[in-house]
């Protein structure tokens, strides 16, 4: 009896009273069926002779609230997702309102506003994607342009399950996941985020924007690791060849080759585990999905282009991000050891090529014919066949491999710089001393004279990268 009292309308208690004031009925009868003292029934059929069925209303029935939001707030919400912050998340573009616009409204209230218009965010749950599908299919059997409604559902029903959870690893450093994310995060042309994630703590540790996923997007994010962290344990990658290759049909374990980037791992004690299931890495995995709702949205009001300038940002944004996001950090379980040296790391993140001596004791590298020049700024003369390696080290700086000597590289011009008949006379200058990387530095070893035999290029995925044993 008690809950039906308490669900009771204004119009049933106006008619209670009516019936009592007409009737002269009893008011303890009243009093039980609306759920009052008898000081509340006389003091409601005062009310009702002196302003009949006017006075059961309540007094705001029909005030706005004063915390409501304005309704010209409410257009704005909508106006401005639609053009200026299309595709943000809501929870992102909360943030964005309170930091651009001056606008704070809570997320609650925006996912509110959104529902009503029928617009979900791109991390909304696979229920509450199905829960409007579900309403749509219900507009379209009365809706007269089926069209539009049917693309809606179609899209919405078409979802993945959501990547299994597992433990995260206890240390920080103890693994980095890596990965490339193919998007249109700027422009009209789809470019490559590269993408390296502490398996620990969430954090990202390193990002980096190309055409293709490279070699040398990777190279970066190592290089960001390295500089500011420090030498991780492990990598946990795809199964591309940037990261390892394997002959096709071949067991013997002495057969197995190392790419470029397996080879520098190698030589910094990085282990790298590889897989070819996406959940088993979905760390990276869902920070990929999470920067697609993000990043391009920052980029765009930013004015952002050009991959030089989507890096250069991308260098701010990491650190807001991880500040926002990421978990804190526990340094006395941090299994990072110490940086190598700028010149180290400029050494070891090279990019190796199999090259031939020519006539003319050159080597010819990316359509430009090279001098091998020694330490004292000489040039140095082989014989013509002789092998050698070509290196690009992570600056750009061209070095070669020569019977385990190490030599810099210099171009050789298509014409003089100056003419020696018709420029002013000038004393002849001293060779330029060359820097040539040291006696103990790994181009020197043994390691590299028997390469070429296990040699393999692979074009379509790593067009400058070169695979030894």
């Amino acid at each position: 009896m008690r809950e039906v009292l308490l669900t009771m309308t204004e119009l049933q208690k106006y008619q209670i009273i009516k019936k009592l004031t007409d009737e002269d009925g009893n008011k303890k009868t009243a009093a039980i069926k609306i759920g009052c003292t008898l000081r509340h029934i006389n003091r409601m059929i005062a009310g009702y002779r002196s302003g009949g069925k006017a006075f059961f209303v309540h007094g705001n029935h029909a005030h706005k609230p004063t915390t409501m939001i304005a309704e010209e707030t409410r257009k704005l919400l909508l106006d401005l997702y639609a053009t200026k912050y299309a595709g943000s998340n809501f929870a992102h573009y909360t943030e964005l309102l309170a930091e651009r616009e001056n606008i704070c409204v809570s997320k609650s209230y925006v996912r509110r506003v959104f529902r009503e218009d029928d617009i979900l965010s791109p991390k909304a749950h696979k229920t509450t994607r199905k829960n409007l599908a579900k309403k749509l299919r219900e507009q379209q059997k009365a809706a007269t342009t089926k069209k539009e409604l049917a693309a809606v559902c179609s899209a919405i029903l078409d979802l993945e399950d959501a990547h299994p959870r597992r433990p995260r690893c206890l240390h920080f450093g103890e693994l980095a996941q890596m990965d490339a994310s193919e998007f249109l995060w700027f422009g009209d042309i789809k470019t490559h985020l590269h993408l390296a994630v502490d398996d620990s703590t969430g954090i990202l540790v390193g990002g980096y924007f190309d055409m293709q996923e490279t070699l040398d997007g990777y190279y970066n994010v190592l290089y960001q690791i390295l500089c500011e962290y420090g030498i991780p344990y492990g990598f946990l990658t795809d199964k591309r060849t940037v990261f390892e290759y394997k002959k096709k049909n071949e067991t013997a374990v002495e057969k197995d080759t190392f790419t470029q980037f397996g080879y520098a791992c190698k030589r910094l004690g990085i282990e790298i585990k590889t897989t070819s299931v996406p959940q088993a890495k979905g760390r990276v995995e869902r920070m990929n999905a999470t920067l697609q709702s993000r990043l391009p949205v920052e980029l765009k009001l930013e004015g952002i282009t050009t991959i030089a300038a989507a890096n250069e940002f991308l260098n701010s944004y990491i650190k807001k991000f991880n500040q926002r996001f990421a978990l804190p950090i526990n340094h006395s379980s941090s299994v990072f050891e110490k940086q190598p040296s700028a010149e180290e790391i400029n050494l070891i993140l090279s990019v190796l090529a199999p090259r031939k001596v020519d006539g003319g004791s050159c080597i010819k590298y990316h359509n430009k014919y090279y001098l091998p020049i020694d330490a004292r700024g000489l040039a140095v003369h082989y014989r013509k066949g002789t092998a050698a390696i070509a290196i690009k080290a992570f600056d750009g700086e061209l070095y070669c491999s020569i019977n385990d000597i190490s030599y810099a590289l210099e171009e050789v011009k298509i014409h003089q710089e100056a003419s020696p008949a018709f420029a002013p006379i000038v004393l002849k200058k001293e060779p330029r001393k060359r820097y040539v990387p040291p006696k103990d530095h790994p181009w020197r070893s043994s390691f590299l004279k028997h390469m070429h035999s296990q040699a393999h290029r692979n074009e379509s995925e790593i067009p400058t990268d070169f695979i030894c044993t």
